[in-house]
Formats: structure tokens, sequence, C-alpha cells
């Protein structure tokens, strides 16, 4: 039943959260705010405003996307939700794994099962006889709202790939290593589930505490709340059209709308206007362009290119501005800089390209310098080329590095106090409604999580030691380390900020360091260093979800591990039927386009740092080695925020955050631009303008039209693939709507062919001389 509300008259929602934009913030202390919001640190995302919340958070984004009480008489773990749950659990990693290896490709994700699953639901609820199966009742009732988070949560644990199976698909294709399904299993097993355990230890600090707010959770809360009508005091009172028509006017106008950048008119996806004007002008392609260029078109009406790093209503606007400096410093100011002063030789290669190069500025052949049992052939290395990269690529590898000393150095400063805190603060002790809410409900138990750890630490031992990985057991324990080590950290600021740093580039250059030579010892390094830290947050995440729609922590935790078990091994299975029924997989002339691009770009990184090794590109007197110095820079720009922001603790000091500035922007590439300059102009639209002027507007639709975006692009893509691209193996409208000016003008481009800024005569080389 809903928690009992005091006997005192309630405030209205005028009094409780004053949506007066011009009243003076009240005078509050550090400890009053720790107190309240359970922060103990300078939360910008804390509104100050309205801190006097007793049966409320303190975040204007979690009053808005939350309910505030709870009824725990409501079904969860019914037979119905378990049933709903296995299937999405099966067909969504199935049919994800399947266009996995093709390209083009479609990618179904979590959201597109969050809204399906609805009307399933009331359907069952509808129409299926009420008997019992083991005791349970087939039909428990209405669909409720905590069934449908469950499923979700099951639909989503497992739906993309899991990054383990690129190893089993690179040692077949690449290294001629075709291991059984008992090591396939063992490994997938591995690296899905040990994150879990240390997201179970993680979850103090990253769940309980209302500081933790998780961004992007509030865009599926406001979606179940929408969805099955939900009524509570933090949407607030404004008046117009409810948000249940909100919801579907504005998926309805998504889906249709889809259809012209997706299909009808691509040129409004990559709109590099100004490329089009002059389309054989090098340097303006370079600094216009939208593909290989930097993006100073500014422009798209593509929301699939502006949501590519995650949907701008969701993230504060504060973190957003961190990401928009860090990208306007480093790719329009330093990346240019390099490029056409020839830095490290780039202006011979596209200004932005994912791609590796050779001294003749095509593509890298790493056949050229492997014996037949893949190792280096140094003499044949010598002979061929060292390995170039383009300009945003080279950056990305050195601030990814800075995000690395940087996220150590601002947990420390910044969030010491907070980790000592709640590492001794039980559930009922959080200052929030919401983790006194969930206080009632029985937690998981530690033992839970050590027969997880334990269990899949053994099934990692038996992968690297009963078959020839050439992976020690010393260093699979130091991949685990570094997971662990940096889980806290990064996951505290991912929950402030909706930005994740990746461990991928620092694990490849720990084990390149270390065994260099071995190629499937780097993969599973990377994989169980990088993989168990990315699968702890997604854990800690999804827990976070149902704290917020309060949901049984032991249900969470049940759900999210036999979806994932169920996942793993039928995506094992798909990819296990594709490599044995279909002819010529993962080649590049396969006629079907199963090309296996995902598969490449993961074989071609193990030979890069796994068999040429990072000692060749970035030690001392190698080409990248200026690359290494943004580990100081890391280490020391947080020192000297958190100096000044101490000294003027008022300034706009306290909103830097580096670790943000310098990971923000990682996903370049294959991210351009086009993702990043649209993306922080509708944020300013959303987080700031709308939010400080139309603050009630904000509360009751904002996150709901993030959510109504997503899922009509996601079902118009699905739609645009089954229907038009995949059928006659993409040769409907070969001859029409492919051609025409709005679907070709993008691509007749210098941007689109990538033409370098330095051209040499065809056989000349560039670079050095020796290496």
């Amino acid at each position: 039943m809903s928690e009992t509300l005091p006997t005192h008259r309630p405030p209205s929602f005028e009094e409780k959260y004053d949506l007066d934009d011009n009243k003076q913030p009240v005078p509050v202390d550090a400890a009053y705010i720790a107190e309240v919001a359970g922060a103990f640190f300078d939360d910008p995302n804390l509104d100050k405003n309205h801190l006097q919340l007793e049966d409320d958070s303190p975040y204007p984004e979690v009053r808005s996307a939350v309910a505030n009480t709870d009824d725990d008489t409501m079904p969860v773990d019914t037979l119905r939700a378990w049933l709903i749950g296995f299937m999405w659990a099966i067909i969504l990693p199935g049919l994800n794994q399947f266009f996995f290896f093709r390209y083009p490709s479609v990618g179904i994700a979590g959201i597109v099962a969050q809204l399906l699953s609805f009307p399933i639901g009331r359907a069952w609820a509808a129409w299926m006889p009420n008997y019992k199966i083991f005791g349970m009742p087939l039909n428990p009732g209405p669909f409720g709202v905590k069934e449908h988070v469950l499923i979700t949560i099951m639909a989503s644990v497992g739906a993309g790939s899991a990054y383990a199976t690129d190893i089993v698909a690179v040692q077949r294709v690449y290294y001629n290593q075709v291991f059984n399904f008992s090591y396939q299993w063992f490994v997938v097993m591995s690296t899905q589930l040990i994150g879990f355990s240390m997201g179970g230890i993680a979850r103090r600090f990253l769940v309980s505490p209302p500081s933790m707010i998780w961004p992007a959770n509030l865009v599926s809360c406001a979606l179940f709340n929408t969805l099955h009508s939900q009524e509570y005091a933090g949407m607030g009172t404004r008046g117009g059209i409810s948000r249940e028509r909100f919801f579907v006017y504005s998926f309805l106008g998504s889906f249709f709308w889809y259809f012209l950048p997706g299909y009808l008119f691509q040129a409004l996806s990559y709109f590099n206007w100004v490329c089009w004007i002059v389309p054989n002008n090098a340097t303006v392609n370079q600094l216009f362009g939208e593909i290989h260029g930097l993006g100073m078109s500014l422009l798209t009406f593509d929301w699939a290119q502006i949501a590519y790093i995650g949907s701008p209503l969701a993230t504060p606007w504060w973190a957003e501005a961190n990401v928009i400096t860090g990208f306007i410093s480093f790719f329009w100011i330093i990346a240019p800089a390099w490029y056409y002063t020839n830095t490290m030789y780039t202006a011979h290669l596209p200004m932005s390209s994912r791609t590796s190069y050779d001294n003749l500025g095509k593509s890298y052949n790493v056949t050229a310098i492997i014996n037949k049992d893949l190792s280096l052939n140094v003499a044949k290395y010598e002979a061929y080329s060292p390995l170039f990269l383009s300009t945003t690529f080279a950056l990305s590898y050195g601030l990814s590095f800075a995000s690395i000393t940087a996220t150590l150095v601002h947990a420390f400063l910044y969030f010491r106090k907070q980790i000592w805190i709640q590492a001794r603060r039980s559930l009922s002790e959080q200052p929030d409604i919401h983790a006194r809410l969930m206080s009632r409900y029985k937690q998981v138990p530690e033992w839970w999580y050590l027969i997880i750890m334990t269990s899949m630490f053994v099934f990692g031992i038996l992968s690297i030691e009963l078959w020839p990985t050439q992976f020690p057991v010393w260093a699979f324990v130091l991949s685990l380390l570094i997971a662990f080590f940096y889980t806290i950290p990064i996951g505290m600021i991912q929950a402030i900020t909706n930005q994740q740093v990746g461990l991928n580039v620092i694990t490849e250059l720990i084990i390149g360091y270390a065994l260099p030579g071995r190629p499937v010892a780097m993969m599973m390094f990377k994989t169980w260093g990088y993989i168990s830290m990315t699968q702890a947050l997604k854990f800690t995440s999804d827990f976070k979800l149902g704290h917020y729609m309060k949901i049984p922590p032991r249900s969470m935790f049940w759900c999210q591990v036999v979806a994932t078990v169920i996942a793993g091994t039928v995506q094992l299975g798909v990819q296990a039927w594709m490599f044995t029924n279909i002819p010529d997989m993962c080649s590049a002339t396969q006629k079907d386009g199963f090309i296996c691009p995902s598969t490449q770009v993961f074989g071609t990184a193990s030979i890069i740092w796994g068999v040429i090794g990072p000692a060749r590109q970035f030690s001392k007197g190698q080409i990248y080695y200026p690359l290494t110095f943004f580990f100081l820079a890391g280490a020391i720009l947080p020192i000297i925020t958190y100096t000044l922001t101490k000294k003027y603790p008022n300034s706009a000091f306290k909103y830097l955050n580096f670790p943000v500035i310098f990971n923000g922007t990682g996903a370049i590439p294959p991210a351009t631009a086009t993702n990043y300059i649209p993306w922080a102009m509708v944020g300013f639209l959303f987080q700031y303008v709308i939010r400080r002027r139309h603050f009630s507007w904000w509360t009751k639709y904002n996150y709901v039209l993030s959510a109504a975006l997503d899922c009509g692009v996601a079902i118009s893509v699905i739609i645009i693939f089954f229907c038009l691209e995949f059928p006659k193996n993409g040769s409907i409208g070969a001859e029409t709507i492919q051609t025409w000016w709005g679907n070709t003008v993008f691509a007749n481009t210098m941007d689109s062919r990538g033409t370098p800024h330095i051209i040499l005569p065809k056989g000349q080389k560039f670079g050095p001389t020796h290496w």
C-alpha cells in the first residue's frame, strides 16, 4: 500500500516547488545540503531553491519523472511478466546478433520492447484465461507498471551483442581458432556477469544516494508513468493536453518524420550544405563536412543523429556545456591547428576517419606485417609502413588518456567524503523519499554477489587455461582489478552527468605493453577490464531504475541475471548457426551483406595493439609519443579547477568537470560534429531556456518528449529496414529514390570522399624514413 502521508496539511504544488523563477535562492550551508540531498560535494544538479522537501526529491529532474509514492501490494514477479520477459530476452538478442554481422544493419533497442510490451501486457490481461501453473496465476489481473518495468529490464539488459562474441568471431575469422561451445559460453558468461558482482558492491554508492540521479533513467520513468497514466505531485498542475496525448502526438510525428532523413531525403541527415555549394574545395569540405570533416555546417534534421550520443533532453545542461566546451576546444581549435601544420603527418590523411593508414595514405594492410602464426614480422613491418591515424582519431586517443587520470583525481578531490560516508550508511538512512520507500523491501544478500563473482571467476579461469589463449591468470586478475577500481568513480560521474568514461583504450595500452605479440590475450584483457566495468554500471543503472519505480531488489537481481544468461546463450547459438550456414561469412564480397564490420574493426585493433603493440606507436621517439602527455594534463587540470572553486565557490569554475570535458567527445570517431553541435543546441533550448523560462511545461513534458522521439525513430528504423532496405538485398528503389539528388548530394563531395589537405603524387610516401 502507499506510504502514509503526513497528518498536517500538505503544501500545494506551488508552495512545494515554487515555480517563481525570479525568487532568490535560500541561503543554505553544506551541512544542510548533505542532510537533505545526501550530496557531500558541490552538486551542480541540485536545486537549492527547493531543498525543504521532506516527501520528495530535491532534484527537479527526478520530481518531474518519478512518483514519490509506492503501492507495495502491486504484483511484480508474476508468471505473465516472466514469460513476456523471457520472450524479449530471446527475440531481441537473437535479432540484434543476426544483424550485428550485416552491413547495413539495424539495432532494436530496449525502448522498442518497453513500448510494445504495454499492449501485449494489456491484451494478456484482457484475453488470457486465469489458469494456475505451479500455483501461480497465469492472468493475475490488470497489467501493472511494476510488471512492465521488470519486462523492460529483461528485454534490454542483454539486447545488444555481447562484447565477447566478437572475441569468438575474430578468433575464427582472423586466427583460425574454432573452440567448442563450452569455451565460448564460459567467456561470454564470465565477461557479462562478473561485472554484476562489482555493481552489487557499488550499489550503496551509486544507487541509494539521491544525488546519484542517473539522468537517462528519468526518460524511462517518464514513459512508464505516461503509459500507465500515473499521477504524482512532481509532474505539476499545468493545464493543456495530457502527457498521454502529448506522447502519442510526438511519437507519431517522430515516426513519420524519420522517413525523410532516414530514407526519402537523406541529405537532411548529413546536412553538410556548405559542401553542396563548393563540393570540390578541399579546405571547405574539411571544415564544414559532416562525414570526414569538422561539421561547421552545424545542422542536422535527424533525431537519430542528434541523439546518437544520448538524448539532449536527458543530460543536464551544465554537463552538456562541458561536453561542447571540450568539443570546440579540441576539435574546432586544436584539431585544425594540428592538421594544417601537418603535426604527426595528419595533413596527408582525411581530417576525421576511423580507419588506420599506411605511408601511402591507403588503409593499413595488417596482413603485410604478420607471420603465418599472426606474430609480428619486424622485417616486413620496417619494410612496409608505420601506422598512421587521422587527426580526430589521434586526438581521441589523447583525450582518452587524459580522461583516465582526470577521473581518478576528480573522484578523489570531489567525491572522497561522499564515498566514505556512503560506505557506512544504510538504505533507511538515506535522506530522500525514494530510499525510504525502498527500505521496506528485502535487500539482495551480499553472498549472492559473492556466488556470482566466484562462479564467473572460475569460468574465466577455465576458459583461459583449458584452451590455448596465451592469457595468463595474473593478467586476468589485473583486468578485473582495473575494472573494479574504476567502477565507483566512473559510475559517480555517469550518475551525475550522463557521461561514461570508457576503459577500452587504457586496457589496450596496458596489455599491449605487458604482453606484446599476443592478440587473443589483448582482446580478453580488454574485454574483462572494460566490459566488466560497463556491465557493473549497467547493473547499477538498472537498479536505480528499479529504485525509482519501486521494484523489489531481489526481483531486480534475478531478472537481470537470468535474462543475461538467456541472451548470451541465444547470441552464441545464432552466431554459430550463421558461421555454419551462411557462405563466405565475414568476407568483403559476401552477397547478402554479412561482411562483419564490427569483427573487422575488432580484429584490426587486436593486431594493432596486440601484434604491433603500443611500444612502436606511443613510446619516446615514436610518432604518437606526444599524446602520452595527455595523461599529465588529465591529472593536473582537475586540481586547478578544484583550487579555484574553493577560492571562488560561487563562480562558474564549480561547473567545470574535466572528466566530462575529456571524455564527452569519446564517440569521435565514428561520431562527428553532426552528433555534437545539434545535440548541444537542442540541449540548450530544452535544458536551459525552457527549463528556466517555462519550468512547468518542462516538468510535465520534457522527458515524455524525449521518450516519444526515441520511440518514434526506433520503430521507424525497423519499418524502413525490414520493408524497404532488407528485401531484395537493398535493390528497392535502386534506380529511383536511392539515386535522386536528395539522397546523393551529400555523397558527391570531397567531404564524403575524405580528401586530404596534402595530396601526394601516386606512389610517393610520407612520414619518417625509419621506424
